[in-house]
């Protein structure tokens, strides 16, 4: 009888030491969580810059992206003298439909295309800040622009698989430009994640982003999003703009003018 009383009272012990660990950790998880969020609901930016592109007017000429390329000392298609793999090919801002059929409309001579630039979405709710581990992605409280810290980057890439628009891009290797770096911009470590930063080097020195500059069609409009005012604002009201994947709820700084 007594070896029985022992034995419960240890079964007993043993529960309760489990459901006490269990709400310690209980606990710590729910506080991560909400130290999580606090800091998401405090990053709100006294003002959110952000891009609108009217599709109408993109020509899928990739000055964009070359522009990009050259103001952000990133690969031009080349990497250590190899040819980059399509899987670690680096393109902070990207055209699509150029090689895709079922971007034609109508038929010779009416024929058209239709192309989708896109990049990071610089979300006011970004994905991509909740996952990281060690704080290295975040958004500017200033701007709301969402940028990452090359310091602190680890390289686990959950910020790549949190994001839905694949914006995000790992660095294998040193980059061989082959050509002059821009010294404004640092040339990224090998194994950090990198992304488009909307050229903030040079909004901070009261300019437009690089792709802005070179957009021949002039498909490309850059400004402040709080500012009802801005012309960015008018162009989303006036010509009934939309977001990609805005189910998502991520909210998008990138607004598309319908074609």
């Amino acid at each position: 009888m007594e070896q029985r009383r022992s034995f419960l009272k240890m079964i007993g012990l043993s529960v309760l030491g489990t459901i006490i660990g269990r709400a310690i950790i209980g606990r710590e998880m729910l506080w991560l969580m909400l130290s999580k969020l606090t800091k998401v609901q405090a990053a709100e930016a006294p003002k959110q810059y952000g891009m609108v592109i009217d599709l109408r007017r993109c020509i899928g000429c990739h000055a964009c992206s070359m522009a990009c390329k050259l103001e952000n000392n990133q690969p031009t298609g080349l990497v250590d003298g190899e040819l980059e793999t399509p899987n670690r090919r680096i393109n902070w801002s990207i055209v699509l439909g150029r090689e895709d059929g079922e971007q034609e409309k109508g038929k010779y001579p009416l024929l058209s295309k239709r192309f989708l630039p896109r990049t990071c979405m610089h979300c006011i709710d970004p994905p991509c800040t909740k996952v990281c581990p060690v704080d290295a992605t975040y958004r500017r409280p200033e701007d709301g622009i969402v940028v990452v810290n090359y310091d602190r980057c680890i390289g686990c890439r959950y910020c790549m698989s949190a994001c839905p628009y694949g914006a995000r891009y790992f660095n294998w290797k040193k980059p061989d430009l082959g050509r002059p770096e821009n010294p404004q911009v640092p040339v990224r470590p090998v194994g950090v994640v990198e992304k488009c930063t909307f050229c903030k080097h040079r909004i901070e020195r009261g300019l437009e982003p690089a792709c802005v500059e070179t957009c021949l069609g002039r498909a490309r409009i850059f400004g402040e999003l709080s500012d009802p005012n801005s012309k960015v604002s008018k162009l989303i009201r006036e010509r009934g703009a939309f977001r990609l994947l805005e189910d998502y709820d991520t909210k998008p700084s990138w607004y598309y003018l319908p074609w």
